[in-house]
Formats: C-alpha cells, structure tokens, sequence
C-alpha cells in the first residue's frame, strides 16, 4: 500500500498534477491512511482454521446423527409396515428444518430481539442477509472466531435432531403431511424462543447463568415433552396392550445407536465451538458418561427382569448421551460418570413403571428417555459442576443457587414446549386431521402413505 501510493505521487509530480511542495506535505497523511488501514486489517479477526475444520466435521457429525443414525434407531424399533414411514419422517423433517433455518431460524435463535431479546431475536439475517464468506462469529474465547456460516451450519443440525426427535412419541399413526405442518410450528414457537433463551445474549435463561452446553434443555427436555403432548393428544395405538408391538429389527435399532453415540461427539465435543481442552473434556465424558449408563440400565434390567437385553443397553447408552449433552464441557469425568450412573436405571423405571402407570402410548419412550434423561442432566449440572467435585465453575458459583437456576430453566421449558405443542396439535387437527385413518394404521403407513414397502419377502 505504501509503495503504491509513493508511485502515484511521483507520477503526479513527474507530470506535474501537483507540485513537489504539495506532495511532500501530503505525504504524512498518505502514511497516516496506510497505518491506520493496516490497523484495522490487523485488528479484523481471522478464524482459526483448525477451530473451523473442526466445527465443520462437528456438523457432518450431527448430520450421521439425524440421517441415517436417529432414522435407523427408530426405524428398527417400529413394525415391519412402518419402517419406511419413520425414515421418510426424519428425512423430510431434516430437509424441512434445513431451509426454515436459514430463511429465519437462525436470525430469530440468534440475532438481537430489542425489547423482545429475553425470549427470542428479530428477523434482521432472515435469508442470511449481509453474511458472506468473511463474516465471523465468536467462540468461547476472546478474539477467536468460526466463519458464520459455519456456525449457523452447526446449529442448523441442532434445530433438526431436536424436531426430528419428537416424532417417536407418535410414531406408526400419524398423517405425514400433518407431522411437516405440526414441524414448522413447533420449531417457529417452541424452539427457536427456547434456544434463543438458554444460548443468546440477551436470552432469558443465559443472562440468569443457566447452563446447558450442548442442549439437554433446548434439545431433549424440549422435543420429549412435544412428544409425550402428542402421544396423549393423538392416542394410543390401535391394540396398544393387546397385540404385540415388538421392534422388528433389533440389529437396526443398535446400528442406530452407535451411530448416534459416534455423532454424539459432535454434538457435545462441537459445542465447545473450538478444538481445545474443553473439547477434549466434552469427548471424553460423551464416552464415559454413556458407557456408566448403559452399564446401569444393563444392571438394573438383570435384576429387575433376571436378562440384560441389547435393546436396554442401547437405550441405557442413550439415557447417557442425553444426560451428558448440558454438563459435557462443565463437568470432570467422574461427574459425568455418575450422571450416567444415575441415569440408567431411572430411565429404565420411566419406560417401565411410570409408562404404565400413567398410561401413554408413547412409542419409542422419547419422555421417558429424553425429557427425563434431560431434566437429571440439566439438574445434575449445577450440582457436578463445582469444582469440589471436579467441574470447571462458574464466577460466584453456589451450588444451591445454581441448582435452583437449573431448575428454573426445566421448568420454564417443560411449560413453554408443553404448551406450544398442544396448541399446534390441536389446530393441525382441526385443519388437517391428525391421525391416519384405523383402515391405514393396520395396514401399515409404509404402504397407506407412502406406496412402498421397506421389505419385500
């Protein structure tokens, strides 16, 4: 730049535009213009390209988690006739989610909304607006930053996985043009407002220091109660308790799981939004905390039933990926092993008895694994993450006072999800219809909907 200007200002004076007097005194000001445009290239943050290759992995990740890993555990778990059906499901749900995210999810999760910023952002990057490829976005550490887009890609899996988890609860006998309108809603009015309260600045929750690293409030509190409100406002399946309903391919459903498990670091490990220590931490409890409760539910399902089943196992693993997912980065190893300690055989007790006491048909026991699972998460933070027990702190912690800010944040999700899917149900229903016909539920909604068998023998 220097260089450049000096040749301007001896071809100026060589062919006499200015004189030598005048090119001499503005010569200081040329160099004034150069520092000062090289101090503010030199103060522009530049992302970190192993922080970024990092976060980008992180989201293919998450993605292995959506499809094909949460499609193959659910789709083993239904009937032969409905496999088809819940991979359409999670498909559609994930392309769907996709496109809302960046046409106003994003800007609605993440951007300033005013008088508005307690509950949720304001529509100024709907489709993106003003982001290119050198807009950047802060991670956890002063002065380092991710290209935007790569952050808007890594929680646009999130937005996904959390709607697409919410379709277990009905699973096998619902309209798959109403769950893609219910879709859309819930995710405008439940998780957007929520993900905006727990993760921006501004938000409601964040400012009141609830901690949730990776989502066990946004993600699985959220989707568990939508779903647990669909089971119950949809119904029970036709001869839930009388016919069988075993899963038809086991080996699926476990194929799933670890999928999920191995997607899983991306999801926690990720949400560090950098390649550093607390990622490390994140990955190593995601591994721990799921081996303790897988163990457990084994344990507990031997001495409560005299076999330890494979589906119990996958299910205790995923108890433990759900209970690690908001302490991952805040808790130390032993902390996260005894969440999954925890976990495990209460999660068992929750598809167990209280599914049968209460009596909800909820198909794939999302409420008992993921709302469930989220609250001894969510709750379990503020307690494990004292650093008399081995967790990082937080300034001015108390354990009471943190618990007590944990609880608060379940709570307020468990209404605001709670409320938003009974109201969204209840106006699909009224416009669309909600449930299959009896005639399309016994015959399967792999054939009744969409005019395909997933097996043909």
């Amino acid at each position: 730049m220097k260089k450049l200007l000096a040749s301007f200002m001896l071809l100026a004076v060589l062919f006499g535009a200015v004189s030598p007097s005048f090119a001499e005194e503005a010569a200081p000001a040329a160099e004034a213009v150069t520092a000062t445009a090289e101090a503010v290239a030199a103060a522009a943050p530049v992302p970190d390209k192993g922080d970024t290759t990092w976060m980008m992995l992180s989201t293919l990740l998450v993605i292995l988690m959506i499809v094909p890993g949460l499609s193959l555990f659910y789709g083993g778990l239904v009937r032969a006739k409905n496999m088809l059906s819940v991979l359409s499901q999670v498909f559609g749900i994930f392309a769907l989610i996709s496109i809302l995210w960046v046409f106003y999810g994003y800007s609605l999760a993440f951007g300033d909304g005013g008088s508005m910023n307690w509950a949720i952002g304001d529509l100024s990057k709907m489709f993106l607006a003003g982001m290119t490829g050198d807009s950047t976005a802060a991670t956890f550490t002063d002065g380092v930053v991710i290209p935007e887009f790569t952050f808007v890609a890594f929680q646009l899996t999130f937005a996904a996985i959390t709607t697409a988890l919410i379709i277990g609860g009905f699973a096998e006998r619902i309209k798959f043009g109403s769950l893609m309108v219910f879709s859309a809603l819930w995710f405008t009015f439940a998780y957007l407002p929520i993900a905006h309260m727990v993760w921006a600045t501004g938000g409601y929750l964040f400012e009141k220091g609830a901690l949730d690293f990776a989502g066990g409030t946004v993600v699985h509190i959220n989707a568990g109660i939508a779903a647990l409100v669909g089971a119950i406002v949809i119904g029970k399946r036709i001869g839930y308790g009388k016919e069988p309903m075993a899963p038809h391919n086991l080996p699926m459903t476990m194929i799933g799981a670890s999928l999920l498990w191995v997607g899983w670091f991306g999801f926690n490990a990720g949400s560090n939004l950098e390649a550093t220590g607390g990622a490390a931490l994140a990955f190593l409890n995601t591994i721990v905390a799921t081996a303790a409760a897988a163990l457990a539910w084994m344990g507990a399902e031997k001495m409560m039933r005299g076999k330890a089943s494979m589906l119990g196992i996958a299910s205790g693993a995923v108890a433990g990926l759900v209970a690690v997912t908001p302490a991952a980065g805040l808790v130390g190893p032993m902390g996260a092993i005894i969440l999954g300690l925890i976990v495990g055989p209460v999660c068992l007790w929750a598809v167990s008895g209280l599914k049968k006491s209460l009596g909800y048909d909820d198909s794939l026991d999302v409420f008992g694994i993921h709302a469930v699972g989220g609250i001894i998460g969510a709750i379990g933070t503020g307690i494990f993450v004292s650093p008399a027990l081995g967790g990082v702190g937080v300034d001015g912690y108390s354990m009471g006072a943190q618990v007590m800010t944990q609880a608060t944040g379940v709570l307020i999700t468990i209404v605001w999800s709670g409320v938003v899917a009974f109201v969204s149900f209840k106006l699909v229903d009224m416009v669309m219809g909600l449930r299959v016909s009896e005639e399309d539920e016994r015959e399967g909604l792999d054939t009744a909907t969409h005019g395909e068998r997933a097996y043909n023998v």
